[in-house]
């Protein structure tokens, strides 16, 4: 019965995720993702299933490589967008050191 729990448990989770991770994938639009709150996220999904790894528990390893997989991509995506938003280091410096006209 428990491992029924656990693996109902990681289905559920691990579905929930999916339909973010496809409109992500497919768009590539990510403006309202955390670049922080995904890198942590994925951080902690790494450390479940290193966790389940050495449990041996397979609705536990299972989910969490699915889940890991799914949400190196939308970080890397959201990283990627995040990087092409920044202005050059050279483009800042010649902007913003102009005089001022008055």
């Amino acid at each position: 019965m428990i491992d029924f729990i656990g693996t109902l448990a990681a289905v559920l989770t691990t579905l929930s995720f999916v339909p973010q991770a496809i409109l992500v994938i497919r768009t590539r639009r990510t403006e309202g993702i955390s670049l922080t709150m995904y890198a942590m996220f994925t951080t902690g999904v790494a450390a479940w299933l290193v966790y389940g790894i050495s449990l041996g528990a397979m609705p536990i390893i299972i989910a969490n490589a699915v889940t890991l997989a799914l949400a190196s991509i939308i970080l890397t995506i959201k990283t990627r967008s995040v990087l092409r938003a920044q202005p050059s280091a050279q483009g800042a410096t010649a902007a913003t050191s102009a005089p001022i006209a008055s």
